[in-house]
């Protein structure tokens, strides 16, 4: 009996032990009450709360040892459960936010490249800044398995884009997603430029919703040590004797040479070249480019000749290519000056190149030549000329028509009146007359005569001419015969006169 009592005192003993612990522990859960500067200062927040879960978590291993010995009920122990499991929520809401306040993505690098399609790419090196996880983690002593089992050295999903000064998406895909960056292990990015800059803004997305947008100058992939070309009129047709001009972009991807020359090869000696640039119209021969200054605009400005040849024929594109090239490597272009070469020759030079193309057009010229363009006719009669109609152009010229504005009820004579085609150099004379009316005053009327054709189903003007024409008063035959039987009477009759005064 004394041994029962005894056990009976010393189990009511270990109740009243725990029961007292169980309300410190509580008084020290509720002496934990949240503070508003936690989430001004995290840290420290982060630090509260784990100190809380600990006390939680102790509390609840005792309670279960109890449960298990019949010191204590199950709604006890359920109670203590569910404190260590709001401890442990708090703790880890405070930990999660203080990972997401450390992350931090970074841009270490942005290279503006061409692809051999001819595409820009900009390849971008996305790093994970954050750093500071081992710090903290020394700090609270956090090498507990929640803490590893947050990652705190990855960050999950970014999401990434560029934009232009207009915030639009400018790159394909339009937007790239990163699963998850590792602290330590940079991740590299592919874009495709759909618009050339050499500026844009990288927006990045990523952690809980946190968003970066930075605007970075493209580096130049300086590992290709070349220029760049293209030319938006990379194709032309030029009319013989005319002058045209190709305008070339040049981008420097280089990071020892910054001194180029410009050339041309595969065009015909006939055709007359020349490089300028883009303010000013100075011709070049070399360009020079700076830090401050890597693009550079120029034109190609190329001449035909008046007359086609066996290597400049009508209607036969001509390819041809630009060079831009180092400027100690130009003499050895310079030994090759009349070779034909091919694509994989010049893609072998390792240099930057454009193939442009220019195709000879011919155009048919008129030529309109009047020997007279005065005529002097009197009432009745009609004013006669010819004309004669030249193609001194390029081109045949077909449908040529010959029109005259005349003055009013006067009448035209033209022979022929459309000339169904001339040839280069061809001559062909045209017959006009014009009559004027019957009552038409004495005076001078103007006429114009006009040319046109058409010459490669393009209209083709011939230079106007005017003539002149003069009406002059009829002559009245019988007062003429009177005038002149006058004269002669008179003469007569100072002849007799005289004689008369002679005899006397």
């Amino acid at each position: 009996m004394r041994v029962l009592i005894r056990q009976g005192v010393v189990a009511l003993w270990a109740v009243f032990i725990t029961v007292i612990w169980a309300a410190q522990v509580a008084d020290a859960q509720s002496n934990a009450p949240f503070n508003q500067r936690d989430d001004q200062y995290r840290l420290l927040g982060l630090k509260r709360a784990k100190e809380v879960y600990e006390v939680a978590r102790s509390d609840f291993e005792r309670q279960r040892e109890l449960h298990d010995k019949g010191y204590i009920t199950s709604v006890e122990l359920e109670k203590a459960r569910r404190e260590y499991a709001d401890a442990e929520v708090n703790y880890q809401q405070s930990l999660l936010a203080v990972l997401f306040e450390e992350q931090f993505v970074s841009i270490s690098d942005a290279v503006k490249y061409q692809a051999t399609d001819g595409s820009r790419h900009v390849r971008l090196t996305i790093v994970n800044s954050s750093g500071g996880t081992a710090e903290f983690q020394k700090l609270l002593n956090l090498d507990d398995e929640l803490f590893r089992s947050l990652q705190p050295d990855i960050i999950n999903s970014i999401y990434v884009s560029l934009l232009n000064e207009n915030n639009a998406i400018i790159s394909r895909p339009y937007e790239s997603k990163i699963a998850q960056l590792r602290y330590g292990t940079p991740e590299k990015l592919d874009f495709i430029l759909l618009q050339d800059l050499d500026a844009v803004t990288v927006s990045l997305i990523y952690g809980n919703g946190t968003q970066r947008n930075m605007k970075i100058f493209l580096q130049k992939d300086a590992t290709v040590d070349r220029v760049l070309v293209q030319s938006e009129q990379f194709s032309q047709e030029i009319e013989l004797g005319a002058t045209a001009s190709f305008d070339l972009t040049l981008e420097l991807y280089s990071g020892t040479t910054n001194t180029f020359s410009l050339a041309v090869v595969n065009l015909p000696a006939q055709i007359g070249r020349s490089f300028r640039a883009a303010e000013g119209q100075a011709r070049l021969s070399q360009l020079r480019f700076t830090e401050s200054s890597r693009t550079r605009q120029a034109s190609l400005e190329v001449t035909l000749p008046d007359r086609p040849t066996d290597e400049v024929a009508m209607d036969r594109a001509i390819p041809f290519y630009v060079l831009v090239l180092p400027h100690d490597r130009l003499p050895q272009l310079a030994e090759a000056a009349d070779k034909l070469w091919t694509t994989e020759e010049i893609e072998a030079l390792n240099v930057g190149f454009v193939r442009l193309e220019l195709l000879p057009r011919g155009k048919g010229k008129l030529l309109v030549r009047a020997p007279q363009l005065y005529h002097a006719i009197k009432h009745g009669e009609t004013a006669r000329m010819v004309i004669d109609i030249k193609n001194e152009g390029s081109r045949r010229l077909d449908n040529i028509e010959i029109a005259v504005d005349l003055p009013l009820n006067w009448a035209e004579e033209v022979a022929p009146s459309v000339i169904s085609e001339l040839a280069v150099g061809e001559n062909q004379r045209v017959e006009l007359g014009f009559t004027p009316p019957d009552d038409i005053a004495v005076g001078k009327y103007e006429l114009r005569i006009k040319t046109t054709a058409v010459s490669d189903n393009q209209p083709v003007v011939g230079e106007d001419k005017t003539v002149t024409i003069e009406i002059q008063a009829g002559t009245n035959v019988i007062g003429t015969v009177l005038l002149v039987l006058a004269m002669v009477g008179l003469v007569g009759g100072m002849v007799v006169f005289g004689v008369r005064l002679s005899r006397r």
